[in-house]
């Protein structure tokens, strides 16, 4: 039996975790949509209940099934060395296809996840330098290797404090640029707005 998951106030975010997730860019992420929606704006989602280990050995324990999870308003996607292989969860690819016409954002190897969804075919994308290869094979127009790249609804972005950015991409089309602006000066990453 699944614990309820709290109400919340305002819009959600889902964050798709997996065993070998980022705890830094998810933590980064974590925190900015914080400071822009309060406690219980976003939501870590999995297949299970299960806790699972992240990249740096830190257990967490997802706060909701896919199935049990109240309509997000948007999806961030972190990056860690298990990406390729919740990649390929085909549970996971139908979580996000399902979920294609919201805002999108993935930093680092997170790039994977809605790439093996189908979400990055003609589409403008950046990431890590090391994945530009693997992420030509999701036939994108475009690949940017480390950079930031936004391509309308979708934001791609390097590994590790890259998240931010793909965390302020997210947050300017749920709470609206004056709190994704707020949040970046607060983090000291108003830099990254320009």
């Amino acid at each position: 039996m699944t614990a309820p998951v709290q109400e919340t106030p305002g819009p959600v975010v889902a964050l798709p975790v997996y065993a070998g997730v980022s705890e830094l860019e998810l933590g980064v992420m974590v925190t900015v949509l914080r400071l822009c929606g309060g406690e219980g704006c976003a939501l870590t989602v999995n297949r299970s209940r299960a806790s699972i280990v992240t990249a740096g050995g830190l257990v967490s324990t997802p706060h909701v099934l896919y199935a049990a999870l109240p309509d997000p308003a948007a999806l961030l996607v972190p990056g860690g060395p298990g990406a390729a292989r919740a990649a390929r969860d085909p549970l996971l690819r139908t979580f996000l296809a399902a979920h294609a016409h919201l805002p999108l954002a993935a930093s680092g190897s997170g790039a994977l996840l809605p790439g093996e969804a189908g979400l990055l075919a003609g589409r403008s994308v950046g990431g890590p330098v090391e994945l530009a290869d693997t992420l030509w094979g999701f036939t994108p127009d475009e690949v940017r290797p480390g950079a930031v790249v936004t391509d309308g609804l979708l934001c791609t972005a390097p590994g590790g404090l890259g998240a931010v950015h793909a965390a302020l991409h997210v947050a300017r089309h749920v709470w609206g640029e004056a709190a994704a602006q707020e949040a970046a000066e607060r983090l000291g990453a108003a830099p990254l707005l320009g």
